[in-house]
């Protein structure tokens, strides 16, 4: 039997995550989809409030129950430590979920603001399951209007909004502590947008492609693959005249921020413009991995580059 789909999705109140998790629940046809609120709340039932106090508050308050706050060089910090506290209650309860899911071949989305990259161990998990972690961001003025938004959704609008300051230290935390371990992030610009990143992870609807295109040219490239068409890039290999071992670049554009720091890092660096435009002389080609959420998508975007005349015919 094929190994069950454990896909974890996380970040702070209000970026969406819930509503990005139902919509790749149906586009997966995943019919378990836990959130991690409901998980808390059962531990809640089992530990006492005198025994852990964080578990019983939010996770943008916990910090209050902390002993000893002196210890802490910043607020960023305690508020950041008192988050994990909480989070680390209902860690384990997670991981017993994922386990019996993957003993039960059953394939599970769970989301939900606990799921902290280094406190989760999704490695004893990886010879199990196709196992799938992302953290989803924002900007601040986005989080800030959703986060609002769905305050007042949930009838938490007077008390909740307090905390905005601190549920955008969580926020950082968590994509902090994603780029720490390895965890894949997710940039919430659009539903359809982060939708797509994640399906051509999951999907790996993915071919590698020679192109031809000039250092000029290779913004016009990205914005096809990734601003057009939700595409990733994952990778650029240059095979340099006179080397047997051909030069790997991982690129790891996923999303249209991550596309625009890409070109911009290159157009405001004349030094790295000019270290591309020497590569790209050395090599009649260059061999780029490209993804997309399926296969049509992937088509797509291969035959726009190709009519731009940016692939090498062959």
């Amino acid at each position: 039997m094929r190994k069950p789909y454990v896909i974890l999705i996380g970040s702070a109140s209000g970026i969406g995550k819930s509503t990005i998790s139902a919509e790749l629940a149906k586009a997966l046809n995943i019919k378990h989809l836990i959130e991690s609120d409901f998980i808390r709340a059962v531990v809640r039932g089992i530990i006492g409030k005198e025994y852990a106090p964080a578990l019983h508050s939010s996770s943008y308050d916990a910090y209050k129950h902390i002993r000893n706050k002196s210890r802490y060089d910043s607020y960023d910090e305690l508020v950041s430590a008192g988050f994990d506290d909480h989070a680390s209650y209902v860690i384990p309860a997670l991981e017993k979920i994922i386990q019996r899911a993957i003993t039960d071949y059953d394939d599970i989305i769970i989301e939900g603001v606990h799921l902290v990259p280094g406190l989760i161990n999704i490695e004893q998990f990886r010879d199990e399951a196709n196992i799938y972690f992302f953290i989803l961001i924002s900007d601040e003025e986005s989080h800030k209007e959703r986060f609002v938004k769905r305050a007042i959704q949930i009838h938490r609008g007077g008390k909740q909004l307090d905390f905005f300051k601190e549920n955008r230290i969580i926020h950082d935390h968590l994509l902090t502590q994603a780029q720490n371990n390895n965890v894949t992030i997710i940039d919430t610009e659009s539903i359809e947008s982060s939708l797509d990143g994640i399906l051509s992870i999951i999907n790996k609807s993915c071919t590698t492609i020679k192109l031809i295109n000039t250092i000029d040219e290779l913004e016009d490239v990205v914005d096809i693959i990734s601003n057009k068409n939700n595409g990733t890039l994952e990778k650029i290999t240059y095979n340099i005249k006179g080397f047997k071992e051909p030069l790997i670049r991982n690129i790891d554009v996923y999303d249209t921020k991550s596309a625009n720091r890409f070109i911009n890092s290159i157009n405001e660096n004349k030094d790295k413009k000019e270290y591309l435009s020497q590569l790209y002389e050395l090599s009649e080609f260059r061999e780029a991995r490209i993804c997309a959420s399926n296969q049509d998508n992937l088509d797509k975007i291969i035959k726009e580059l190709q009519n731009k005349g940016y692939v090498l015919d062959e």
